[in-house]
């Protein structure tokens, strides 16, 4: 019996930010994070609003792209989007707030950054965070939105960039490679050197080893 064609993949599209732009009769943005669950560095959000009449073609959920080819769109994203922005909370914001709260802070201030600002915010995932526009949340959203998906890859590749200059600045801890997040190498530098400034020491595994040291 022959194998039923595997379903292809299905790309992200404008259609629910026609819908939304439609009823608000206003700008719309796509939001979306980058670092939530790492041990280290700060967490990441960028909004972006794009030009129906100049996408840049490959736009994709950034999980589902390459190093390289972000590099390559964010960029292409930039220079084509009719506004985008980029926003950051920092570890000890993750700390005091908690990892949810300080997420919502970074999107607030990606939304803040965009020159342009937009009557609404599809915004990735179903928590509604406080935000400076009407917001309609969407599980899965960076594989259905173009925009939610455009900002997912600028958050990325924004956090990417810092985690790089905290490994200059904290050296031996891997982070240029596995970006804050669980690796043996990362698990390894923590038993030998402990955590740094930059670690989330609210974090069970950093707790952990702080309480034991």
């Amino acid at each position: 019996m022959a194998k039923a064609p595997a379903n292809p993949k299905a790309f992200p599209t404008l259609a629910l930010e026609t819908v939304l732009t439609q009823r608000v009769n206003g700008p719309v943005c796509g939001v979306d994070e980058a670092g939530r669950g790492p041990w280290a560095g700060p967490v990441s959000a960028a909004a972006v609003i794009l030009n129906p009449d100049d996408l840049p073609p490959g736009i994709d959920d950034s999980k589902a792209l390459t190093e390289k080819r972000r590099a390559a769109l964010e960029p292409e994203i930039k220079a084509r989007a009719v506004a985008w922005g980029v926003g950051f909370a920092s570890v000890e914001e993750i700390e005091e707030l908690n990892i949810l709260h300080a997420t919502g802070l970074a999107m607030y201030r990606a939304i803040e950054a965009l020159q342009v600002q937009p009557v609404a915010a599809l915004v990735d995932g179903n928590y509604r965070f406080k935000l400076p526009c009407e917001i309609q949340t969407v599980v899965g959203g960076d594989g259905l939105s173009l925009s939610i998906a455009a900002a997912s890859i600028l958050a990325k590749t924004a956090r990417d960039r810092l985690m790089i200059e905290l490994d200059a600045q904290y050296p031996g801890y891997g982070f240029a490679g596995h970006k804050g997040y669980n690796a043996p190498v990362h698990q390894a530098a923590l038993k030998t050197l402990g955590p740094c400034p930059a670690h989330r020491r609210s974090w069970g595994p950093i707790k952990a080893l702080l309480e034991d040291a």
